[in-house]
């Protein structure tokens, strides 16, 4: 009965759930740079709830009971092309386990960089700063940055959560190389995740004026059994102050991350219990 339910409850969420947009239609002026590209610059955000889960879901309860039902985790119909992400058996062992963990080990629990493609589907926004010759991305969530290299490409000198980004124009589309994240971050709150040799091809297609299509394609042999994509439509934020925030989260990370260590002190412990 519970699976039924979930089904049907699914099936109502894709019948209502607002479409990915075409690619651009023949015949719409796009907003453009001096240089005839594609104008990106603005500030966007997702709709959706690949944060929670990038594969169909149905709502749940969240990392813990404690917040009720403020915390708990939204119906969605996925972003995942063919819905399930191609695990490999040990891989899908450890995906299970990091979603046991989640209220701990998340990191976005612990407000780390959220990496790529994770920091676009955030429920916050990101802004992108378009030149000629630069591209530079600033996330809301942590304050987070990354610049795409768009002519001076190469490798990276290190791993970090946010990888390093190479850049060049398909067309009127946008393809991003992202590759030296180092493995830390998770793609979702479910515990789904890559390794540090994960490569990551974004692409991002501006179907009208206000309106970004997302893709991005995973390719991880340590982890999964193929490449796959997950896509979903981008949203120019429009109000007529807007501008993008500071979400600092660092001090809200304390009491999960050190908390442990202030009560082995008040105790009179070593702190290292």
């Amino acid at each position: 009965m519970n699976r039924l339910i979930i089904i049907l409850l699914l099936s109502m969420a894709v019948g209502c759930s607002p479409q990915a947009p075409p690619a651009a239609v023949k015949g719409v002026d796009l907003p453009r740079t001096r240089d005839g590209k594609p104008d990106l610059n603005g500030i966007w955000q997702v709709i959706n709830t690949a944060n929670w889960n990038l594969e169909p879901h149905a709502a749940g309860q969240g990392a813990t009971e404690v917040l009720g039902a403020i915390g708990a985790m939204p119906p969605g119909t996925g972003v995942v092309e063919g819905e399930t992400i191609p695990y490999l058996p040990a891989a899908l062992a450890q995906r299970n386990m990091n979603f046991a963990t989640r209220r701990t080990e998340d990191p976005e629990a612990k407000c780390f960089r959220p990496g790529v493609p994770r920091a676009t589907y955030m429920p916050y926004p990101f802004q992108l700063f378009q030149t000629e010759s630069e591209l530079f991305i600033a996330y809301e969530y942590a304050s987070a940055t990354r610049s795409v290299y768009m002519n001076e490409h190469k490798a990276a000198p290190f791993d970090t959560w946010m990888g390093w980004s190479n850049g060049h124009w398909e067309g009127d589309t946008l393809v991003v190389e992202v590759t030296a994240q180092n493995g830390q971050g998770w793609l979702d709150r479910a515990g789904n995740y890559a390794s540090p040799g994960v490569r990551v091809t974004e692409r991002y297609t501006l179907t009208d004026a206000d309106h970004l299509l997302y893709e991005a394609t995973i390719e991880d042999p340590d982890v999964f059994s193929r490449p796959w994509k997950l896509s979903m439509p981008v949203y120019r934020l429009k109000e007529a102050d807007i501008q993008l925030l500071e979400f600092k989260c660092i001090e809200f990370a304390e009491e999960l991350m050190y908390g442990h260590l202030r009560k082995a002190a008040t105790k009179g412990g070593s702190g290292n219990e």
